[in-house]
Formats: C-alpha cells, sequence, structure tokens
C-alpha cells in the first residue's frame, strides 16, 4: 500500500507542466560557457530573417520606382524627337544637305554631264569658313560643298603618260574615265558663273561669285597633284584655261593680289619653283607649310618672324598642316604646349597674310571633334577642314 502511495506521489510530469519548466528553463541565466541547445538557432535565424525583410522591401520598391523613371524618361525623349520630326516636316529642315540632289545620275534629269544643278540651288546658303575634304567622295562633287556653304573644295588629280586627261579621285582604284578634273570643277563652276553673271538688259558684268548671299566670296578650289609635280603642272594651268579667259582666276600681277570668284591653290606634289617661277604673274598659288611658321605667341608683334619669309600671300593662300602630326591628341582636352603650339603658328601664318588649315583633325567622337573645331576658330584659324558637311553647316563648332 505504501508503495502504491510513493508511486502515486511521484507521478510523471504532465506535458503542460512539462513545458511550463521547459519554458522557465528558457530564462534561467546561464554563464558564457553554456549554450542553450534547444532554441539558440532558431532564435538566431528567426532574427536574421526579420531584419533582411525590410531590406528587401526597400530594394523591391527603389528598384520599382526607378523603373518607372525610366520608362517616363524614355517615353518623354521619345514624344521629343517625335515633336522635332513633326517640326521639321512642317517648317522644310533638311536632315540631308544633299536632300536638294535627290534626283542626281537618273534618266532624263540632264545630269548624265556631270554638270547639271538646281538653278537657284545657292539662292540662301550663307558662305561658311569651311573646306571640303575629298570632296570628290561627295554624292555631288562641288554642288554638295555649295549648298553646304563650303567656300573650299578639294580636287586629287592624277597625270598618266600620253594621256592629257587629269582624272579625280583619291587613289587610282577609284578612277573613272568620265570623273576628271574638267567635269567635275573646271566645267561646272563656269556653268555656275555663267548663270550668276547673266547678260541682260539689267546686268552685263562678270563679277558676282556663286553666293548670291555674299557675291564678293571666292571659291578655294584647292588641287592635290597625286603624280609627279613638274609633269603634272603644264596641265593643270592649261585646263582652267576656261575659267582664265573669263577673267573669274584670283591671280597676282605687278605686287599686288586681285582676288576674283575662283582662286586655285596647289598642294600635294605642286612644285613651289614653278609657282613662283613667274616673278610678274600667277594665277595658282601654294599651300605652305603651316609647321614652318611657328613664332613666339608672346612676343612683340613688331618682332621680325623667326622663320624663312618665304611664302608670302603674294605666292601662297593657305598655311597648312596635319593637326595629329603637329598638334598631337586632344581626347581629353587640349594641354597648355598644344594652345601654345596652335597659337604660335597661327601667328606666323597671319602674319605672313596666310590663312590657316589643319588637316588630318579628329572626326569621332563628336564632341572630341567640335570641340576642336571650336578651339582652332577661336584661336584664329581661318577654315576648318571638315568631312561632315551637315555638321559644318549647322555651325555645330
Amino acid at each position: 500500500m505504501s508503495m502504491g502511495n510513493a508511486t502515486r506521489s511521484e507521478k510523471p510530469l504532465s506535458l503542460s507542466r512539462l513545458w511550463n519548466r521547459q519554458r522557465q528553463h528558457d530564462y534561467v541565466p546561464v554563464d558564457g560557457a553554456e549554450e542553450n541547445e534547444y532554441d539558440a538557432a532558431p532564435r538566431i535565424e528567426s532574427e536574421n530573417v526579420s531584419r533582411r525583410t525590410p531590406k528587401r522591401r526597400w530594394w523591391h520598391g527603389r528598384l520599382t520606382c526607378g523603373s518607372i523613371w525610366g520608362l517616363t524618361i524614355l517615353a518623354a525623349i521619345l514624344l521629343i524627337s517625335l515633336l522635332l520630326s513633326i517640326a521639321r516636316s512642317l517648317w522644310g529642315t533638311e536632315d540631308d544637305p544633299d536632300k536638294i540632289f535627290g534626283n542626281w545620275g537618273k534618266p532624263g534629269t540632264g545630269t548624265e554631264g556631270l554638270a547639271w544643278y538646281p538653278t537657284d540651288f545657292l539662292r540662301d546658303v550663307v558662305p561658311i569658313p569651311c573646306h571640303s575634304h575629298n570632296d570628290y567622295w561627295r554624292k555631288v562633287p562641288l554642288f554638295s560643298a555649295l549648298h553646304a556653304g563650303c567656300i573650299g573644295v578639294e580636287a586629287d588629280v592624277w597625270l598618266f603618260d600620253d594621256d592629257p586627261e587629269l582624272y579625280v579621285g583619291h587613289d587610282t582604284a577609284a578612277l573613272t574615265p568620265n570623273r576628271t578634273f574638267q567635269s567635275l570643277y573646271v566645267n561646272p563652276l563656269v556653268d555656275l558663273l555663267n548663270r550668276t553673271n547673266p547678260k541682260t538688259e539689267l546686268y552685263n558684268e562678270t563679277r558676282r561669285g556663286v553666293f548670291d548671299y555674299d557675291p564678293e566670296q571666292t571659291v578655294i578650289l584647292l588641287v592635290d597633284f597625286k603624280t609627279d609635280g613638274a609633269k603634272t603642272w603644264p596641265h593643270v594651268l592649261a585646263q582652267l584655261e576656261p575659267l582664265r579667259s573669263r577673267g573669274w582666276l584670283t591671280y597676282f600681277k605687278d605686287g599686288a593680289i586681285h582676288q576674283r570668284q575662283v582662286t586655285v591653290v596647289g598642294t600635294g606634289n605642286t612644285p613651289f619653283d614653278l609657282v613662283v617661277e613667274n616673278s610678274t604673274y600667277r594665277d595658282v598659288f601654294f599651300d605652305a607649310p603651316l609647321a614652318e611658321m611657328w613664332e613666339d605667341p608672346d612676343a612683340s608683334d613688331l618682332a621680325s618672324p623667326e622663320e624663312t619669309t618665304t611664302y608670302d600671300e603674294t605666292n601662297s593662300v593657305y598655311a597648312s598642316t596635319s593637326f595629329g602630326e603637329t598638334v598631337g591628341h586632344v581626347f581629353t582636352g587640349f594641354s597648355d604646349d598644344q594652345i601654345r603650339k596652335i597659337r604660335g603658328q597661327i601667328k606666323g601664318a597671319h602674319k605672313r597674310g596666310l590663312k590657316v588649315r589643319y588637316w588630318d583633325t579628329p572626326g569621332w567622337p563628336i564632341g572630341v571633334r567640335n570641340n576642336v573645331w571650336h578651339t582652332l576658330m577661336e584661336e584664329g584659324a581661318d577654315i576648318l577642314n571638315v568631312d561632315d558637311l551637315k555638321s559644318a553647316s549647322r555651325r555645330e563648332w
């Protein structure tokens, strides 16, 4: 009996009592060497989850907000582009300066002879100081450049034995029988100047140039001699006769320059000795070496030139040099030394009465190109050597 009473007095713990004891055990202080083997790990994991959940929500909110703003900005850009396109169509702004020559070369347009152009394509063109580099690559050589406002064009000429023609192209692989110095440049200039100088009861002069906006502006025809200079020279002079006989070539005579509608400048293999051979008359001038004309930009303007004065306005028009070779890379902007070199070269050329032209200027990135254009013109360069007529005509420099 006592045994049974003892057994009943030591009853096993109920589940609730065991749970209560376990909960009490959870809160029993322990020293640092002991671990709560029941729920320490679950509590840590629960705390980590509770801490990560707000961060996830925060990032989700930021991404959602950023996506909405990105789509809004994209929609605004597309809307602005659409509005600009509508404005261009309504107000007639041309994206392509060559758009006016859309029918060039088509049968029945009269362009097959390479001497066609719209009679009024220069009616409202404002001339700008740009030189059409490798002009023969244009959709319509000469006319594309003039329509963009460029006052200078370039023709590379090639002479072959037993052939009096001067062929125009960048290299021999690009030459064709119908693309010659006369067909692409001399004859079209004659036709154009005949149209701007009509014979009527009200007008009977020959003094007007190609630009109605500025009829006194001369067009500089830069002729790059690709073959032997001494052999090519007499052929260039002979083929300029249609312009010369009409009094449309700028010339030097008896110590004075007489500017006319077209000014011819020789570069490349042009022989300087033949340019100055006739000391009393010339109507082809030289492209002088700008790199040889540097003068201290900080020196007094009254100081004598440090370099030779072989080249001056009586025998030369341009003073040119390679931008890449003389100035160098400017992808991060111009250094003080580069600006000083440019200023010294421009000073030396202007002291000799010559126009400064830098070729081999960077064409890309666009921002670098525009910065070069702007800097050169700001420092006093006289003409920009351009490949992109569209940008040049918009004066983005």
